[in-house]
């Protein structure tokens, strides 16, 4: 008789990557058209949610933001990241996912310690956030620390392009943060892209 020495026999293999990058999403000149655009609606603090208010800490959060629309004419940004999203999505994830709920995160990290510490983009009470797409605005000579780091389950930290224009996709349950800016500005744009509840 034949000794079995597999104890499972599994439908699906586990296909989902813990980030990708694609190159060049945006142009050098429609980066910055996209922090002009941002600067002109204006700035905010970042809050972070704790104990169910929103509330501004600069020891785990300081940076500005504002959220772009589709009517602040930014709507070819919208089409630009739905068709990369849309082509990541089908090599690295394969999550079923609906659309883009919350707008453009534009976030601006302004030395000596604009930062985000660690954290996860999905949480209770938040539209159901399944992939994370953060595009890198700022030339990375004009700025110093900044940098993205994400939790790829096998090393403890991976550092994320620094390229202008590259866009960075994740799942958003997955533990990432935006080390202190030294010298300079960083600006990036994030959305989530949503979907239905994970099974």
């Amino acid at each position: 008789m034949e000794k079995s020495t597999n104890l499972s026999w599994d439908f699906y293999l586990d296909k989902i990557h813990s980030y990708a990058f694609y190159e060049k999403a945006f142009t050098k000149e429609e980066c910055e058209v996209i922090i002009k655009l941002a600067k002109i609606k204006g700035l905010n603090d970042a809050l972070v949610r704790k104990d169910n208010e929103e509330k501004k800490l600069n020891n785990i959060r300081d940076s500005k933001i504002c959220w772009l629309t589709p009517g602040d004419n930014v709507a070819w940004v919208f089409r630009r990241i739905t068709d990369i999203t849309l082509h990541i999505n089908k090599l690295f994830f394969n999550f079923d996912l609906s659309g883009i709920n919350e707008g453009l995160q534009f976030t601006n990290y302004k030395a000596p310690s604009g930062k985000y510490n660690r954290h996860v983009d999905k949480g209770f009470g938040f539209p159901i956030r399944k992939l994370s797409i953060s595009i890198q605005l700022t030339d990375p000579k004009e700025y110093e620390g900044g940098e993205l780091y994400i939790d790829n389950g096998v090393e403890s930290y991976v550092m994320m392009k620094k390229d202008q224009g590259a866009l960075i996709a994740f799942p958003s349950y997955t533990l990432h943060e935006v080390m202190p800016v030294t010298k300079g500005e960083r600006n990036s744009l994030v959305t989530w892209v949503t979907g239905k509840p994970f099974k």
